[in-house]
């Protein structure tokens, strides 16, 4: 079978280096593609983005100088940010076959509601102690660095500019793509219920699945493999319904 390069958003606060172990357990004909975004690891010093237009920009910028003009087959990976980053990504790549020399055959969300559901509980412009115990809450998952009063202070402009953005997004279209979508949750998210991620049929005209793999709201963390797995298995089902 042909090798699919998986691009991968980050969440919020994440860099590409959480997706580096993921090569290594992806099965056979899966390439992971980490996209590094503004405000973190390598690009540190450069002010992190607050809004999806120029994240996506610039990840799709990413993508096409590592991928393009190859034909390559592409899926498209997102968590919880990362979904609606995902989402915005697929879109330009759909949109633009001919300019992107990419063929988009997938989109994975994961430990999201559907795109057009509005964020209703914010924390973007809390005091810092309220605003990470509220991310924790959020995520079920408090980064180990942020207990550290020093790496706290690098940390949190690029994860408050990450929830700014994910609170304030907007769907650019009310178009649906035409490839199949998965949509995966945590078994025991308390975030993300199984009717919320099912809200992501409403964002394809293609097949959706609806998929559950052990832990809470951060499973991914804990079961890369059975996820890549799970992609696999989406990208080698026929494209019908």
């Amino acid at each position: 079978m042909e090798e699919t390069v998986l691009i991968c958003l980050p969440f919020a606060g994440a860099g590409p280096s959480f997706f580096s172990p993921w090569q290594a357990a992806a099965p056979a004909g899966l390439r992971v593609l980490p996209v590094h975004l503004p405000g973190r690891e390598k690009r540190f010093t450069e002010a992190p983005y607050t809004s999806v237009g120029p994240a996506v920009t610039d990840a799709y910028e990413q993508v096409v100088a590592a991928l393009g003009g190859s034909g390559r087959r592409v899926a498209v990976f997102g968590h919880s940010m990362g979904a609606v980053l995902a989402y915005e990504l697929a879109h330009r790549i759909e949109q633009a076959p001919d300019t992107s020399g990419l063929r988009l055959e997938a989109l994975v969300v994961s430990g999201s509601h559907g795109p057009w559901t509005p964020r209703t509980d914010r924390a973007g412009e809390l005091p810092d102690e309220e605003f990470v115990a509220r991310v924790k809450t959020f995520a079920g998952y408090a980064h180990p660095a942020l207990e550290d009063p020093e790496m706290r202070d690098l940390m949190l402009p690029a994860l408050r500019a990450d929830v700014r953005l994910h609170e304030t997004y907007v769907p650019s279209s009310d178009r649906p793509l035409s490839v199949p979508v998965t949509s995966v949750r945590g078994r025991a998210d308390t975030l993300v219920g199984p009717a919320d991620a099912a809200q992501w049929g409403a964002a394809t005209t293609g097949r959706l699945t609806v998929a559950e793999l052990p832990g809470g709201h951060m499973y991914l963390a804990e079961h890369p493999r059975e996820l890549l797995e799970l992609v696999a298995a989406g990208l080698r089902a026929p494209r019908d319904r």
